[in-house]
This record gives C-alpha cells, sequence and structure tokens, in this order.
C-alpha cells in the first residue's frame, strides 16, 4: 500500500507522470464519452443507424440529417468537454502536475484555454470526417480525442504547470 501512495505522490519521473497522465485522462475520458453517448443517444440525436456504437448497443436509430447530426454533435461535444475538463482539472492537480507556477486562477484560465484550443482543433477536424467524407460519429469522435490528448499533454506539461 506504501508503494501506491508513493506513486500517487510522485511527479517529477516523467514515465509516473506520463502513466498517471494517461489514467487520470482515461478517467476524463470515460466522463466525456458518457456524457457525449447520454445526450447523443437520449436528448439529441446525433447517431446514424450505422454507427459503431449504434450497432454495439443495438440501437434502433431513426436516420436523421447531416445538418442535424452536426447541430447536435456540437452540443454533444461541448457538454462532454466542459464534465471532463473539470474532471481532468481536479484529477491533473492531485496526481499529475505539479501546480504553482502560475495563481490558481491564472492556473485554471491557461488549463481551459489550453482544452479549449485543443478542443476546437480536434472538433473542427471531426466536423471536417462528417462533412466531407461522411465518417461515423464515434470514428470522429475517436480521431478528435487522440490530437485532443496531445495537445492537452504537451500545454499541461510545459505552459501550465511545472512539468
Amino acid at each position: 500500500m506504501e508503494i501506491v501512495k508513493k506513486i500517487l505522490r510522485e511527479k517529477d519521473h516523467p514515465g509516473i507522470q506520463f502513466l498517471k497522465y494517461m489514467t487520470c485522462g482515461g478517467i476524463a475520458f470515460f466522463v466525456d464519452f458518457s456524457v457525449f453517448y447520454y445526450i447523443a443517444i437520449k436528448v439529441l440525436p446525433a447517431l446514424t443507424p450505422d454507427d459503431l456504437v449504434a450497432q454495439l448497443l443495438g440501437l434502433d436509430l431513426e436516420p436523421i440529417s447531416r445538418h442535424a447530426r452536426l447541430t447536435h454533435y456540437w452540443i454533444c461535444i461541448f457538454s462532454g468537454f466542459v464534465a471532463s475538463n473539470i474532471v481532468a482539472y481536479i484529477l491533473n492537480v492531485l496526481f499529475v502536475f505539479k501546480g504553482g507556477k502560475h495563481k490558481v486562477h491564472h492556473e485554471i484560465a491557461l488549463f481551459f484555454a489550453v482544452s479549449t484550443g485543443a478542443f476546437v482543433l480536434s472538433s473542427v477536424t471531426g466536423d471536417l470526417l462528417i462533412r466531407f467524407l461522411e465518417v461515423q460519429t464515434t470514428v470522429s469522435k475517436l480521431t478528435a480525442i487522440f490530437f485532443a490528448t496531445l495537445v492537452n499533454y504537451t500545454g499541461r506539461k510545459f505552459f501550465i504547470f511545472h512539468g
């Protein structure tokens, strides 16, 4: 049990730090996906009948227009973004990075600024994949998360927190 406590407190070793970042990111990812899919399935339909998640869950979905799907997609991803970034900030401060490089309110503002930049970049990528290549919503979402992870880690490690 002592080794677990030591690992959770360790914020200097780059390998442990990245592993904890990915673990915390996995939790934030779960929050993002949960919020995204709850809204996309139950509130504002954003999935097509042939979507991977729709098929995996055996959902019987009505076809929706591309315009409606894109509008709903943006609302769903924004909702997931807000929820997951609140979780990510708390977990990053507690377990991954050393704070104190900036005042707390600046740190929070910078955290959300970097996250917003990553969100916009990755979401526009997702939008373009749906709009021009007619990629499934789930594939688009996974591609967006991959890009956001790279941008967020770099920004948080080198600009927001003490690396």
